[in-house]
């Protein structure tokens, strides 16, 4: 698509590769005339810039000169990267002269930018070139079969690459080879190539078709392959451009036969060598792929012939063309659209008849919309886009690579068969007990033994806490799993039931002043085997007493307690009976009457007994009782937090389980206690929380360790 468009019917170059921002110098034509009949001539400086949207590109500087020319040339000799502009423009004009201009003097605006210039040709220099490895050595063409050498260190003095050829003539083409610095080429207009080792001094092969309507319009090394080169033939009845292996060089290696009439300027592009562009008298500009003959762009053209085509050093996708009807196009290879341009193509219509119709209406102007144009790019990506080499991981350590191979050019043979690409697969190990590991849970998942695994994992462990956490994994694996998590905090049934094994149906075993505390410390401990003894042999006593009593018993209807308490009874009041109970402090005898009750009188009396009882393990009964399990999780002491778990596995419905142990785990974390942190790993284990058991545990291990992260 179109990018930009200068008016003016000049000769062009590009700024070298290493100047930024790019630039495009312009030069007044030789042997042309604009519609003015001007016979001025000028060198201007134009700057691209594509952040524009507009098609008109930024005019830097603009030089009167007193020569016309037939070739420009921008060449990097001298550049420098502390300079905005460097470089060197050099010109051949239309009477043997070539001129070297500074393009940092012309846009600063200096009166003298002529570096150097010399009238060694004959007739005009239509042939130019700089040598890409010793950027200060320029080949030159004109007339005569002339050709010079200059050394712009030294541009006094030209050489010659050896003697003319014979029979003389005009030299339109000349170039050096883009692989070997000591190798030129040069062509006429007869359609004769010359290649030249200087070396040597002399010409080493010529290259011409037995055809004679083969004439030389343009000639282009191949910028990989240092023996392949191109000429392009002017003449209308052979509009061909051939590519010449000189190894082989009795006839063409290949025709491209895309253009209707004859060409008039080819250009291979250097980041590219499937990619060569070549305009024509039939108006139109393709990119063709010299390598297979296919044409894989055709830029969107007006009618005008287009007499010369550069691609862009510095960015790949751009090339120019000028054409006979006075104009430069910067257009891009990578597609777009052509909104822009149609805008402007209005805008100047518009603008030309004062904004009133052109069909003589007196209407105001109003372009009809139409619909957008989509120009396509390319149709195989250019290789500056593909990456030379890529590597991507994939799970299991996997690596993966690939490399575009480039691969010598065989003559003969099509470049796309010869390229190779080649993709590896490889197998990369950095941990190779990270690996072992990872293997290990593999076949554990997968033959679902996940028990052992754990338990491989428990005697591996060194920290009590990797201990406790596999140890708690195992068990979701495993059977009654609330019961066995309730060993791994320290309570068995089993040994609770040897610890309180104790006769209660004696009477003296509720009396207060006999009363053992199993939780008093190591001297009361060690003398309860001699306690539970003595309430033995007094419960045998008692045993005996009542034993020998008489079997009968009074019913008291006195107006004491009792006697109330029986009326009561008597009469069926639980109800009352239950509260004189409770005013005389009788709980025991208030719990069994309220029994007998139902269930609400039940309720009240509990909550009146817990009113009135406190004690160390009043709330836990409470608890148990009333099945309020969220409260005592809410409120306990977090160092009793294995306690309160061991409630809620005890208790707690399945429906809060999970609930009751993520809050319990919650309050140990956000505590900021290291140690309660990792006891918070614990709790979220048992409610099947794995996202905040992961979130925990990175806290509280080394969470940038592979093994650990495994």
């Amino acid at each position: 698509m179109k990018l930009k468009e200068i008016d003016r019917t000049a000769m062009q170059a590009w700024s070298p590769a290493q100047q930024h921002p790019i630039y495009l110098a312009t030069g007044t034509s030789a042997q042309q005339l604009d519609a003015t009949f001007s016979t001025s001539a000028s060198l201007e400086i134009f700057e691209l810039d594509l952040s524009d949207p507009s098609l008109d590109m930024k005019s830097c500087a603009t030089f009167s000169s007193s020569h016309r020319y037939h070739k420009l040339i921008w060449g990097p000799h001298s550049m420098t990267s502390g300079e905005r502009v460097s470089g060197v423009l050099i010109a051949g004009g239309e009477n043997g002269n070539v001129i070297l201009y500074d393009p940092a003097k012309i846009i600063g605006g200096d009166a003298e930018v002529i570096i150097a210039q010399k009238d060694k040709h004959t007739g005009p220099v239509r042939a130019l070139d700089v040598n890409m490895f010793q950027t200060n050595l320029v080949a030159s063409g004109a007339n005569e079969s002339e050709i010079y050498i200059w050394d712009l260190n030294n541009f006094a003095t030209p050489m010659t690459p050896g003697v003319k050829t014979q029979p003389l003539e005009d030299i339109s083409c000349i170039a050096w080879n883009r692989q070997v610095q000591h190798i030129l080429a040069s062509a006429s207009p007869s359609g004769r190539a010359t290649v030249w080792d200087l070396r040597k001094n002399e010409p080493i092969i010529k290259v011409s078709n037995h055809n004679n309507r083969m004439h030389c319009s343009g000639l282009a090394w191949h910028p990989d392959v240092a023996t392949q080169m191109v000429l392009a033939s002017e003449d209308d009845r052979l509009p061909v451009i051939q590519m010449w292996d000189l190894r082989f060089a009795s006839s063409p290696l290949r025709v491209l036969e895309s253009h209707t009439r004859g060409i008039l300027a080819i250009a291979w592009s250097m980041a590219d060598s499937d990619l060569l562009l070549s305009c024509g008298k039939d108006a139109k500009i393709l990119c063709s792929n010299p390598n297979t003959g296919e044409v894989l762009y055709e830029l969107p053209t007006n009618t005008q012939w287009c007499f010369d085509i550069q691609w862009c050093s510095r960015n790949p996708a751009v090339l120019s063309a000028a054409s006979f009807d006075g104009r430069i196009s910067v257009y891009s290879i990578m597609g777009g659209n052509m909104d822009g341009l149609r805008q402007k193509q209005v805008d100047q219509l518009s603008s030309s008849f004062g904004n009133l119709s052109p069909f003589g209406m007196g209407q105001p102007f109003q372009p009809q919309t139409a619909p957008q144009s989509v120009v396509l790019p390319l149709k195989k990506p250019p290789k500056w886009i593909q990456r030379p080499v890529g590597a991507s991981f994939s799970f299991g350590g996997k690596l993966v690579t690939f490399e575009n191979a480039k691969s010598q050019q065989q003559p003969g043979i099509e470049q796309q068969q010869q390229q190779r690409h080649h993709v590896y697969m490889s197998q990369v190990v950095t941990e190779k007990e990270f690996l072992a590991r990872s293997n290990q849970l593999q076949e554990a998942v997968q033959s679902e033994g996940f028990v052992s695994y754990c338990q491989k994992k428990i005697d591996m462990a060194q920290a009590d806490f990797e201990k406790n956490v596999w140890a708690f994994l195992k068990v979701n694996f495993e059977e009654d799993s609330r019961v066995k998590y309730l060993e791994l905090l320290g309570y068995r049934k089993d040994d609770l039931r040897k610890k309180v094994n104790v006769p209660v149906s004696c009477a003296c075993a509720s009396t207060e002043s006999d009363e053992f505390v199993p939780n008093e410390g190591k001297k009361v401990q060690a003398t309860e085997e001699q306690f539970l003894g003595e309430k033995v042999k007094d419960c045998k006593q008692e045993t005996e007493d009542l034993g020998s009593a008489e079997k009968t018993f009074s019913i008291p209807v006195s107006g004491d307690v009792d006697g109330l308490i029986t009326q009561a009874l008597l009469t069926g009041n639980f109800e009352s009976a239950v509260d004189l109970c409770l005013h005389d402090n009788r709980m025991a005898d208030a719990i069994i009457l309220a029994i007998a009750g139902g269930q609400e009188l039940l309720s009240r009396t509990q909550e009146n007994y817990f009113a009135k009882t406190q004690s160390k393990i009043t709330r836990l009964i409470t608890a148990v009782v009333t099945k309020n399990w969220k409260e005592i999780v809410q409120s306990c002491d977090l160092q009793n937090w294995k306690e309160a778990l061991a409630a809620v596995l005890t208790y707690a419905s399945p429906d809060e389980f999970a609930a009751l142990c993520d809050l319990l785990g919650n309050r140990l974390e956000s505590k900021g206690d290291s140690l309660l942190q990792t006891q918070a790993c614990l709790c979220y284990i048992c409610a099947g929380n794995v996202e905040k058991l992961v979130a925990c545990w990175t806290k509280a291990q080394d969470g940038n360790s592979p093994l650990s992260l495994q």
